[in-house]
């Protein structure tokens, strides 16, 4: 693995996506900027090349393929918004459809809510600690049920929350 990046005193509005996910915490960021093993294992897993898996955050240059046909970056582009919540029809049924899909998408709305009440920057500095192992301090997704450096488990508390879901979910894959 090579050397963590460290994140924590970034607060890119490109790490939080228009839905409310939080970028940094995802499989496929943590696979591009830090782990590029990662990467090979989960590009061979769903057949998607390499250069295709690479992602840096909802709003950035390069997404994953499936960010890149997201329908509600493309409705928020369109209607010049920043955040789903900041919409007037907002939960739209496309959202709350994405967000009952699979256990990364659980708290959302709490997502949502927090970044209208704080506004990005600090709901950035806050959701961090939902993914960080209280261990060794390292980024963890929802996917690692436990901490991908030390082993601690839960690797974070977003997995301590939510463990039973994201488990269920991973068997029925």
């Amino acid at each position: 693995m090579q050397e963590e990046k460290n994140h924590a005193g970034e607060s890119d509005k490109k790490f939080a996506a228009v839905c409310g996910l939080y970028c940094e915490a995802c499989s496929w960021f943590i696979a591009t900027t830090e782990d590029p093993e990662r990467l090979k294992r989960m590009a061979a897993q769903f057949h998607f090349s390499e250069e295709e898996s690479k992602c840096y955050g909802c709003r950035s240059d390069k997404r994953l393929s499936y960010c890149e046909k997201c329908k509600m970056f493309a409705c928020a582009t369109e209607r010049g918004i920043d955040f789903c919540s900041e919409c007037e029809e907002y939960p739209c049924e496309d959202l709350k459809k994405f967000q009952s899909a699979m256990p990364h998408r659980i708290e959302l709305w709490v997502n949502l809510d927090r970044i209208k009440s704080v506004g990005y920057k600090q709901w950035i500095k806050e959701i961090r600690k939902n993914y960080t192992c209280p261990r060794c301090r390292i980024m963890n997704s929802t996917y690692d049920l436990k901490c991908r450096k030390c082993g601690e488990e839960p690797g974070c508390s977003y997995v301590s929350k939510h463990k039973q879901e994201i488990e269920q979910f991973l068997n029925n894959r």
